[in-house]
């Protein structure tokens, strides 16, 4: 089944592409997620982002599946839903 985010082969429709293998920065999963990195952090520290990889105190990292899946569990119909 795809998803209104996803193409008819259930990639990213951005021309920007990720291997499930690579851990992206939170530079390049802002831009998968069409937001600014100040917003990512402001998620870690509030709660309700995507998951994350704490590599050192300064280091953050993200899985694409992760990403994609935060983003896909994120659908909603309408505004009234929650």
């Amino acid at each position: 089944m795809n998803h209104p985010e996803t193409n008819r082969s259930g990639n990213w429709p951005h021309s920007t592409t990720f291997d499930d293998d690579a851990l992206l920065t939170e530079q390049q999963a802002a831009t998968l997620l069409n937001v600014a990195p100040r917003t990512l952090q402001k998620w870690r520290i509030n709660g309700g982002g995507p998951r994350f990889v704490r590599m050192s105190r300064r280091c953050i990292r993200y899985w694409p599946k992760d990403i994609r899946e935060w983003a896909l569990n994120r659908i909603k119909s309408s505004t009234s839903e929650t």
